[in-house]
């Protein structure tokens, strides 16, 4: 069965920053596009950012500037660069993974920012 797991959430101060990892396994990871999402309370999920099988990588504009989206093949792990963080950015984080349409879902990590 194909498992993601998150981790590297937590509480942090607005301005600080965090690095959120998402670990998959029986998948061949270096065909799948990655992305990263997030849902705040009482809102809809939404797309953070997505890295392609290529490289290529695409923001939400909110966080474009602030967040960074990398992959380690070798490691089947994405992660994710939060710098500058601001408490609008209050969510749990959940990663995708994602081919020809089939998609996997980590369980999702707290992200709160909050002085």
């Amino acid at each position: 069965q194909v498992q993601l797991v998150e981790s590297g959430g937590g509480l942090v101060q607005p301005g600080g920053s965090l690095r959120l990892s998402c670990a998959a396994s029986r998948i061949i990871f270096s065909i799948y596009a990655l992305g990263w999402y997030r849902q705040a309370p009482g809102k809809q999920r939404e797309l953070v950012a997505t890295i392609t099988s290529g490289g290529n990588t695409n923001y939400a504009n909110s966080v474009k500037g602030r967040f960074t989206i990398s992959r380690d093949n070798a490691k089947n792990t994405v992660y994710l660069q939060m710098n500058s963080l601001k408490p609008e950015d209050t969510a749990v984080y959940y990663c995708n993974a994602n081919w020809g349409g089939v998609n996997y879902w980590g369980q999702g990590t707290q992200v709160t920012v909050s002085s």
